[in-house]
Formats: C-alpha cells, sequence, structure tokens
C-alpha cells in the first residue's frame, strides 16, 4: 500500500505540556480539542511511563467527561498494581489544573499460547483500502486529519456512515500525534477506537444520534500496519443512552475490541 502522506503533527511538546496543533480542533467547534486526541495521549503515557516487553496492553479504558479548548495540556500517570502476570496503570489529561479524561490500562504478561479450541472471532472478507482505491469526500465543512473507507454490506465503497445494513469502515491517520514521535501500534489503536461511535451511532437520516461518554479497547494483539478496520457489531439505547460494540480488525485478520456508552445528542433532534 502507499504510504500515508504526513501532515503536521497533533501536538508540539513545550516542556512537561502538549500544545495543540489548529487541526487538532473538532466538528462539534473548531476551538475545541477532538476528544479521540485524547485517548491517543492518554495511550502514549501509559506506554512511556509503564510499558514492558515482556507485557502486552490487553485493555484500554478511555473517560472522555470534559470538553476543552486548543489550549495545553498534560498527562500524568500512576502505577496501580503490579503482579506477577498483571500490571495495571491510570493517566489523566489536564487542561490547566482540570481533568478532562482519564484511561486505565491493564497489562498482560506474555505466554505460551493454549493449544486448545475456544471459538475465535472470524477475520472478515471486507476489501483492502489498496482495493478499494481513494478514500471518502468528506462532504462537511470540518475536514478530517485521516482517511476514511466506508463500506455497504457488499464491501462496496459507500459515502454515508449511515448504512442500514453491516456497518464497516478502514480508518487511517494522517498526522502523527506528538511531533518527532512516530505514532505507536498501541497509539495509533487508542486513536481508532473512538471510532466506534459514529459508526455505531449514526442515525438514518446521517445525524449522530448519541455522542460517546468512554470507549473500552480489548486487544489480543497490536494493530500491524497504518490501517485499522472498525466493524460494528451491536447497539442497544433506552432512555437516552447507549451502548454499542465493534470488532477491530488489521489487514491479517481481527485484533479486538471496543465497546462504548454514549448519551442522546440533543442536536439529532432537530432532524
Amino acid at each position: 500500500m502507499v504510504g500515508t502522506p504526513r501532515s503536521e503533527p497533533f501536538f508540539t511538546p513545550d516542556g512537561d505540556q502538549l500544545v495543540p496543533a489548529r487541526h487538532a480542533d473538532s466538528p462539534w467547534s473548531p476551538d475545541m480539542v477532538h476528544g479521540r486526541l485524547f485517548g491517543g495521549l492518554l495511550a502514549r503515557a501509559l506506554e512511556r511511563e509503564h510499558s514492558d516487553p515482556e507485557l502486552h496492553f490487553s485493555r484500554l479504558t478511555v473517560d472522555l467527561f470534559r470538553n476543552t479548548r486548543l489550549v495545553p495540556v498534560q498527562v500524568q500517570t500512576r502505577r496501580v498494581r503490579d503482579g506477577r502476570r498483571i500490571r495495571v496503570a491510570d493517566a489523566t489529561v489536564y487542561a490547566g489544573d482540570e481533568p478532562v479524561a482519564r484511561a486505565s490500562a491493564v497489562l498482560l504478561r506474555r505466554g505460551e499460547q493454549p493449544s486448545g479450541t475456544a471459538p475465535a472471532t472470524s477475520a472478515w472478507d471486507a476489501p483492502t483500502p489498496g482495493e478499494l482505491g481513494a478514500p471518502r469526500a468528506d462532504p462537511s465543512s470540518w475536514v478530517p486529519p485521516f482517511d476514511v473507507w466506508l463500506l455497504d454490506e457488499d464491501g462496496k465503497p459507500t459515502e454515508g456512515w449511515q448504512a442500514s445494513g453491516p456497518r464497516r469502515a478502514w480508518v487511517r491517520d494522517r498526522c502523527d500525534l506528538v511531533a518527532g514521535e512516530p505514532m505507536s501500534p498501541l497509539v495509533r489503536v487508542a486513536l481508532a477506537g473512538d471510532f466506534a461511535s459514529p459508526l455505531v451511532n449514526f442515525g438514518a437520516h446521517g445525524v449522530l444520534e448519541f455522542i460517546n461518554a468512554d470507549y473500552t479497547l480489548t486487544l489480543s494483539r497490536l494493530p500491524r500496519g497504518e490501517v485499522i478496520g472498525v466493524e460494528a457489531t451491536g447497539q442497544l439505547s433506552a432512555d437516552g443512552i447507549a451502548a454499542g460494540s465493534c470488532t477491530f480488525h488489521d489487514d491479517e485478520g481481527p485484533i479486538g475490541f471496543s465497546t462504548l456508552t454514549a448519551v442522546a445528542n440533543p442536536a439529532a433532534t432537530k432532524h
């Protein structure tokens, strides 16, 4: 596959702070940091301060509970538990003195793969971006700094997030998260985790009916390559609260799952 054309990174280090670029903004507001970037920053800090070659980041839960303007942020982490086979660590993003997002990670020790035959999730049959051609041209006024290939139930490109059948997409970031740092596989999948929300929560009229408050990635392995596939597998809602789930893939097969909770989006009632 042709390499991703690189744009300016989302953040530039300044001491212990990270200064957002203009294109770190959100589709909700031009002066608001996109929430998915907090997931990337949290994963980056946890990986830098708590990783171990013998341990695998098997779970990452990201809570998105406060918006912030395009102002410098910093991330603080702490080790919660260190055991023989498990490590648990937390991280929090601060804008000034205010916490705006947090994460909890579980790292498990790698070992010998069992020889049993537990039922496994099958690889999907979606064509790869190399087979699909150019990514989707976003029709909105907000130009996303990532590539998206949306697929219909027959695996053909579609322009809308609101497909009535199975919803599937490939996503690829075009920018590094932090200047001077190649994006790691963990950071890449943490950024992609937020895509589960639009994939499961867009309504038939093209409006995002629920806005996610969190997402949890559970990963059997990290992605290989720049492109991550997201396949919607379930959505339920009642009383303005939704729960959703997706399976995550790379070119070689499924790698894990993303689950989320979301609250009704008042803007959706206008349509």
